[in-house]
């Protein structure tokens, strides 16, 4: 069973820093790609940023280059997702995923409120 764990969530201001972390119930974590994706009011859930273990690559949505970095601690099996200069379009609920013979896991999400 596949159990993924979000906290780190908040509001915070413009221009400010929040630092998500995912803990995962997986079996060979340090195998899977992780990824972040968030899903705002009202629109579509988006991929953030994913990182894989095997070469260290990360990729980033356009939206958040330069000012998000994810990494991963495979030893206590957590992925995080290091978030500056924080916009008030980056409000949105945050999710933690891994995909499994082709099946999505997902986490319950945690609230991220960009807003002075």
């Amino acid at each position: 069973q596949v159990q993924l764990v979000e906290s780190g969530g908040g509001l915070v201001q413009p221009g400010g820093s929040l630092r998500l972390s995912c803990v995962a119930s997986l079996f060979g974590f340090s195998r899977y790609v992780m990824s972040w994706y968030r899903q705002a009011p009202g629109k579509e859930r988006e991929l953030v940023a994913a990182t894989s273990s095997y070469d260290g690559s990360a990729n980033y949505a356009d939206s958040v280059k330069g000012r998000f970095t994810i990494s991963r601690d495979n030893a206590k099996k957590t992925v995080y997702l290091q978030m500056n200069s924080l916009k008030p379009e980056d409000t949105a609920v945050y999710y933690c995923n891994v995909k499994l013979n082709s099946l999505d896991f997902w986490g319950q999400g945690t609230q991220v409120t960009v807003s002075s």
